[in-house]
């Protein structure tokens, strides 16, 4: 029984489904507004560029994870590249068969305990899969503040 790989496989696909429900809420025009930017806080981004940031992040991961390359998808994860909803959806299930590929790697919950460099430092697989998805839902969450600060619809998550 691989109780660990579909406890993580679960709570992916969860990260995964709540992204898809929000961007489907958003309208087109308002993926990338942000709330106003104050001095001393930290830096905002819009709704779309923290949905990108979440799925990235999960992107990189299992790119490194079947290649070894940690390669960040910043350059085509830009909203001059993704700049619709449908775009970001697209985007979303190729991350999301990504990911799926990625789990098609592990065939017991032993391999959990394997270690990698991940990229610069080794870690064993399951601790780069807990840091993958709590930086995703960290995103997600902010993601999520921004489309309750700009929107008076009930947010899908949650």
């Amino acid at each position: 029984m691989n109780k660990l790989i579909e406890i993580f496989d679960r709570q992916f696909a969860k990260t995964h489904q709540r992204s898809c429900q929000l961007i489907e809420k958003v309208p087109d025009e308002k993926l990338f507004w942000k709330p106003r930017e104050l001095k001393n806080a930290f830096q905002m981004f819009s709704c779309g560029e923290y949905v990108l940031r979440s799925a990235a992040a999960v992107e990189q991961t299992f790119g490194g994870i079947m290649t070894r390359l940690w390669d960040d998808p910043f350059e085509w994860t830009l909203r001059e590249e993704l700049s619709t909803s449908a775009k970001i959806l697209d985007y979303l299930a190729e991350t999301e068969a990504t990911r799926q590929k990625g789990f098609a790697f592990f065939t017991s919950d032993a391999d959990l305990s394997r270690e990698m460099p991940a990229p610069e430092t080794l870690k064993t697989i399951a601790e780069i899969l807990i840091e993958t998805v709590a930086r995703a839902e960290h995103f997600q969450g902010r993601a999520v503040a921004v489309f309750q600060m700009l929107s008076d619809e009930k947010t899908p998550l949650i």
